[in-house]
């Protein structure tokens, strides 16, 4: 279970780093009150996990889904630049997020 409110609380990150860049820089009510509401919910499932997964595994797997999410929505959404050496970048924190899933007990 901490496991999927892990990725849960990855996701909602992603969610609300969008809804940040939407605020433009907090001087939009609606997108500024969503950043808010979304990063309590995802600190939130984060700290939950945390009851069972270690501190450096939960909180740089968050960080991980984090980026790899705003990555693609940097892309899909803002016309963000897309070429090799950002996709091999992604690919090693992939890699790394990988790495760490099976280095961790359950």
């Amino acid at each position: 279970m901490a496991w999927i409110m892990l990725f849960i609380a990855g996701i909602l990150e992603v969610v609300w780093a969008y809804f940040m860049k939407q605020s433009n820089g907090f001087t939009k009510l609606i997108p500024s009150v969503l950043t808010i509401l979304v990063m309590m919910a995802s600190f939130g499932l984060l700290s939950f996990s945390m009851r069972t997964l270690p501190l450096g595994t939960a909180y740089t797997i968050w960080t991980g889904i984090g980026a790899i999410g705003a990555f693609a929505v940097g892309i899909i959404m803002f016309g963000e630049p897309l070429n090799v050496l950002r996709v091999g970048a992604v690919l090693m924190i992939v890699a790394g997020l990988i790495l760490l899933k099976w280095s961790t007990p359950d």
